[in-house]
């Protein structure tokens, strides 16, 4: 049987730690029998071909700027079928000139009132295989607050208590932590935990992610 194919676009602004926080999801994908490739360029989305043999790109680029021209073959490639699949800033704050890409994504991140705090995260009822047996779970990290598209399948919340950040307006403003969505023909999937490597230590969070990563996957 062919391996999947998984190509890691991972840079931008390096607070997130890119470089060790795909080297954590490659391990765990070539674990699972994945071919993986991680590159540190996002002209990595202007060659079709090398995109449409992939089954899975994850990208990690916090802010940045993609041009047009990469955009567009990124784009075009999860519509024709091959997943996206990522997580917080890494894929849900980067390039905030580019609606399309957001569009694609389902969400945009806005801000993270209180910055590294506790939170619970909670998974939504269900059987989903990105969820399926899990509970939920308690984070120290940012929680994040998002723009995101009504049309995504939500698997998991958090709620704002409005203590944090002086804007107690959101008090009790439940906010997606988890989420999957189609592009065309693509799946996708994204996760807000994991401002840093570390914060996968958090099993829960960890398995989210890595779930997320196989079910985009073609």
């Amino acid at each position: 049987m062919e391996r999947k194919r998984a190509l890691f676009v991972a840079g931008g602004w390096d607070q997130h730690e890119p470089e060790k926080t795909a080297a954590r999801f490659a391990a765990l994908l070539e674990g699972d029998g994945y071919a993986v490739e991680v590159t540190d360029t996002l002209d990595a989305y202007l060659d079709p071909e090398r995109l449409a043999r992939c089954d899975l790109i994850v990208p990690i680029w916090t802010m940045g700027t993609i041009t047009p021209e990469q955009e567009r073959g990124l784009t075009a490639a999860v519509r024709a079928g091959t997943g996206l699949a990522g997580w917080h800033g890494g894929m849900a704050d980067a390039f905030r000139a580019s609606p399309t890409y957001q569009f694609m994504v389902g969400g945009q991140w806005v801000a993270h009132p209180g910055d590294v705090i506790d939170y619970v995260v909670d998974l939504v009822p269900g059987d989903h295989p990105i969820t399926r047996g899990l509970s939920s779970f308690p984070m120290r990290s940012e929680q994040y607050y998002l723009h995101v598209d009504p049309g995504n399948a939500v698997l998991a919340t958090t709620t704002f208590d409005g203590t944090r950040g002086d804007v107690p307006w959101i008090a009790g403003c439940v906010m997606p932590v988890a989420w999957t969505r189609a592009w065309g023909r693509g799946r996708v999937a994204y996760c807000s935990l994991g401002h840093k490597d570390a914060d996968f230590d958090v099993p829960e969070a960890r398995e989210l992610v890595h779930r997320g990563l196989r079910w985009a996957t073609r």
